[in-house]
């Protein structure tokens, strides 16, 4: 049943029509995520559906008594108050209730005040915004102001959740958020009892909340059952089907307009009949509203770089008594693209600067390679001149651009990042976030260099921009340095990756984000089943005292490993075979669990593909200690 929809929705900004007769509906429990591309209207159809604003024309229908919370991507919270008032806001109608039953005035019907208090469970209302902030772990009496991004994030969920809403509306949940408090965001949605509808650009938390996605594409929306990996399946076909009908309507088009040039004889019925379907065909062509084009990207890596462009020898690096770095030792080489990850405030940006030659260390030395050419993506973020053109902040004061050996016009080459040449000219305040991120690349990718740093460069950017920046980042000669919480783009991207692990101790792990999980949880299941067994090895191996035995000089010889058996030597050599075997069957079912075939062949083969994933856990496991054995011998 559906708790809210809108029915040939129309709502237009200028000339562009960003919904255009558009229908939805969002049922009871469902979870839905809203895509597309930037500036296609999105967050303008979430305020429409949290009656924020209204819509053009059309109508909006929600369900009788449905409450509902809309969570923008930067939410308003008073600076000066406390977390436990900030949050008691989304009570606010139980709280002013219960006090006004408890002022008593005869003139009030104390009797509907009672009902209605009982109705929303008014009585209680302190201890749902206690419950709620221990569960969001939140110190209640922490004022807002001096909060980080991701905690006023997390303080206005917790305002969100505690009024118990029908419908959770949310735009860009995860932008301020770190690996950790994305996680712990998930399990939180995915056991949210009413409806949900949110707007990100995050893939893998698409692919681990939603149920459906809708896609917000040229005015229209459509949904596709399943996460974001059934709907990439889904929308290739689709746009595959929607070129091959374009080609041969373009195709009947062109022929006719060839016929009607050569002159026609009006009078025949035939050619009446050919004319009319001929303006029918032109107008059809005039409206229609094609694919928005890809960015077109491509680097100028300038001049390679000395083959060691770092290394680090047992760096410390301490802050107000704080250890942010504490012994660290890296090889960085000529073509490594390096993921940095860790909660906000762990030290990310100081361990690049450290790496980068920009701040020394207060311990260890730091060797920095020959030739290195930076550019820095965080940096021009925060010289971005708001009231400059687009193309002076690309080439200021020249029409043309140098890019490796081409030169290109700056109305091109912006238009190769989606900015028409109209657009040129205007302002850079004029732009939305997505859009300043991609004036942001294009400004970057301008300049030659071969060692490229990126801070958060996902915010805002959609799914088609995020997937061709992998592809140019995987495809670059030179060296990366990646800081992002989206999972997918560094797994993409990213040939190891440096991890805080607490009190300043960082940690670098061969591939990406999924790499680095798989390892630490073996290596912490191996080590807790090392220390469970090791008290009880020690008891049973531990003698009775006995008097010294006197030792010639001559018996006091060294003993050598034993050698490894002829069966022991081959079992070992299988080994490293037997374990990418396991973790490519492991691959190929967590893509059957996190997709939508799966759930189509009945309620059996769906059992059988968990408890095969639970299997090969332990398998992998057994294989690795066996592995350690056999090595130490």
């Amino acid at each position: 049943m559906a708790v809210l929809s809108i029915s040939n929705a129309h709502l237009a900004y200028g000339h562009v029509a960003l919904l255009d007769g558009a229908n939805f509906s969002l049922e009871t429990g469902e979870r839905v995520g809203l895509i597309g591309r930037n500036g296609t209207g999105k967050s303008s159809l979430l305020k429409i559906l949290a009656q924020i604003d209204k819509l053009d024309d059309g109508l909006l229908q929600l369900q009788q008594g449905l409450t509902s919370v809309y969570v923008p991507q930067e939410p308003a919270l008073r600076p000066e108050a406390s977390i436990f008032d900030v949050v008691s806001e989304g009570v606010a109608e139980a709280k002013a209730l219960r006090e006004r039953y408890e002022r008593y005035d005869p003139e009030d019907d104390l009797e509907w005040v009672q009902e209605r208090i009982e109705h929303i469970g008014g009585w209680t209302w302190e201890q749902r915004v206690d419950e709620t902030l221990q569960r969001l772990n939140l110190d209640g009496s922490r004022i807002v102001g001096s909060l980080s991004g991701g905690l006023k994030k997390r303080v206005a969920l917790a305002r969100a959740l505690v009024a118990q809403p029908d419908v959770l509306l949310l735009d860009e949940p995860t932008n301020h958020l770190d690996l950790d408090a994305i996680t712990w965001l998930e399990e939180l949605l995915n056991n949210f009892k009413g409806s949900l509808l949110l707007i990100t650009h995050d893939r893998s938390f698409l692919d681990n909340v939603t149920n459906r996605i809708v896609e917000l594409d040229r005015g229209q929306l459509r949904g596709y059952p399943g996460n974001f990996a059934a709907f990439t399946a889904a929308k290739a076909y689709e746009l595959e089907n929607e070129a091959l009908f374009n080609a041969r309507f373009d195709k009947i088009l062109a022929q006719e307009e060839i016929w009607i040039r050569k002159g026609v004889e009006a009078r025949r019925t035939r050619s009446v009949a050919r004319i009319q379907r001929l303006e029918t065909m032109r107008l059809a062509h005039a409206a229609r509203r094609d694919v928005q084009g890809k960015v077109k990207l491509d680097i100028d890596t300038g001049g390679a770089s000395g083959k060691i462009v770092a290394e680090l020898d047992s760096v410390s690096k301490s802050f107000g008594g704080r250890t942010i770095v504490r012994d660290f030792t890296a090889t960085i080489l000529r073509g490594d693209k390096v993921g940095l990850v860790g909660a906000n405030g762990a030290g990310k940006t100081t361990l690049l600067k450290m790496i980068l030659g920009q701040l020394a260390p207060d311990s260890g030395t730091v060797q920095m390679g020959s030739k290195i050419n930076v550019a820095y993506f965080d940096q021009m973020r925060d010289v971005l001149d708001l009231d400059a053109t687009l193309a002076d902040t690309i080439s200021p004061g020249s029409e043309w651009i140098e890019i490796g050996s081409q030169r290109k016009h700056v109305k091109s080459y912006l238009g190769d990042f989606l900015f028409s040449p109209a657009r040129a000219n205007s302002p850079v305040k004029s732009l939305s976030g997505g859009e300043r991120n991609r004036l942001l690349l294009a400004r970057l990718f301008a300049r030659p260099a071969n060692v490229l740093v990126l801070d958060e460069p996902t915010n805002d950017l959609d799914i088609e921009t995020l997937e061709l920046l992998e592809e140019l980042l995987a495809d670059y000669d030179g060296t990366v340095f990646l800081v992002s919480h989206d999972r997918r783009f560094l797994d993409n991207v990213v040939t190891s990756t440096i991890v805080n692990e607490g009190d300043g101790r960082w940690r670098e792990y061969e591939g990406g984000v999924q790499d680095w999980l798989v390892q630490s949880k073996r290596a912490a299941a191996l080590k807790a089943k090392q220390e469970a067994s090791a008290p009880a090895s020690a008891a049973a191996a531990a003698p009775a005292p006995a008097a010294a035995p006197v030792v010639s000089p001559d018996a006091l010889v060294v003993s050598k490993p034993r050698k490894l058996s002829y069966k022991e030597q081959r079992e070992l050599d299988e080994l490293p075979a037997k374990v990418a075997a396991l973790e490519a069957e492991q691959v190929q079912l967590n893509a059957l669990l996190n997709g939508t075939e799966l759930y189509t062949q009945g309620a059996a083969r769906i059992a059988e593909v968990t408890e095969r994933a639970g299997q090969l856990d332990d398998e992998l496991l057994a294989l690795m200690e066996r592995w350690e054995t056999l090595d130490a011998k």
